[in-house]
């Protein structure tokens, strides 16, 4: 995290740039999930309606953001979605956005905080493979063959607890994962 760097609330002048940031974002290791900056526009609009987000700015731009939303009557936060500029990870903006977010969804009541990682590319040993003869042993042996984002969430203590198999089209399954919050 850098010395300028703000985590806040976003306003309505942030939006554009927060669509434009997923946009960029996903277009390498998800492209299908926001293709367009119109569909970027939607999700931020659905993220700010429906539980809350965060931003990282540093100076006046938006170098990454957050969004958190209830399930489960409020005791399950999802963390959807988590967008790092390319040029600002692996610099402490991503942690400082999760635990932004973790506080949040404590602070509203949350026992567990839960997150889907898509596997478009076969960036892990779960991609490209039919998962339903052995979905455990799958799991047990995971690894990241190209910077599959769940390496970095099990370093915040996220652990997977399940994989949605063909969830992106065959052999592009979502890792689920959680964490406890309290």
């Amino acid at each position: 995290m850098t010395a300028a760097m703000i985590i806040r609330a976003p306003i309505a002048a942030d939006h554009e740039a927060m669509a434009e940031l997923l946009v960029e974002g996903f277009r390498e290791k998800a492209p299908a999930a926001w293709p367009t900056l119109e569909v970027g526009r939607e999700e931020v609009a659905e993220c700010c309606s429906r539980g809350f987000v965060y931003v990282a700015v540093d100076g006046d731009e938006i170098i990454g953001w957050i969004g958190g939303h209830p399930d489960y009557d409020g005791n399950v936060w999802e963390l959807h979605p988590l967008v790092v500029r390319h040029d600002r990870q692996r610099h402490g903006v991503g942690r400082a956005l999760c635990a932004a977010f973790e506080a949040e969804a404590r602070a509203r009541g949350g026992y567990t905080a839960r997150l889907g990682s898509d596997d478009e590319g076969s960036w892990t040993s779960l991609g490209g493979v039919d998962l339903y003869p052995d979905i455990p042993g799958a799991i047990a042996g995971v690894t990241d063959r190209r910077g599959h984002p769940f390496r970095f969430y099990q370093k915040l203590g996220y652990v997977i607890v399940g994989v949605m198999p063909d969830a992106s089209g065959p052999g592009k399954p979502d890792i689920i994962m959680a964490k406890r919050l309290r």
